[in-house]
């Protein structure tokens, strides 16, 4: 029996579950400009993948760097969520969202 596919399975959901509330957070605490923080770990993720001799420690980090580079358009779309009111505003960067919102009516 060969059970590595299901490991390398449980790491791709697990990376998926952990870039989904660190999405949230980051548009939450630093807006979209965070989009920054997951290029750079994403490549990182990715040279690392490129490096690393164990198959499965590559695929995880490939994987890994997949889902952090996806991460950067789910950046931007979770403050489409955020002004469409699914989720909460920051209270201390509403200026942030009300300047790019004016912006949009012009």
């Amino acid at each position: 029996m060969n059970i590595y596919g299901l490991i390398l399975g449980a790491g791709a959901f697990l990376c998926i579950g952990i870039f989904h509330p660190l999405v949230i957070k980051a548009e939450y605490y630093f807006g979209v400009k965070s989009w920054w923080a997951f290029l750079i770990v994403g490549l990182i993720a990715a040279t690392g993948s490129l490096f690393v001799e164990n198959i499965y420690v590559s695929i995880f980090l490939g994987v890994f760097a997949f889902s952090a580079l996806w991460g950067i358009g789910e950046v931007i779309k979770q403050r489409q969520r955020v002004l469409k009111g699914w989720f909460p505003k920051n209270p201390k960067r509403l200026d942030d969202y009300e300047d790019k919102q004016s912006n949009k009516n012009k």
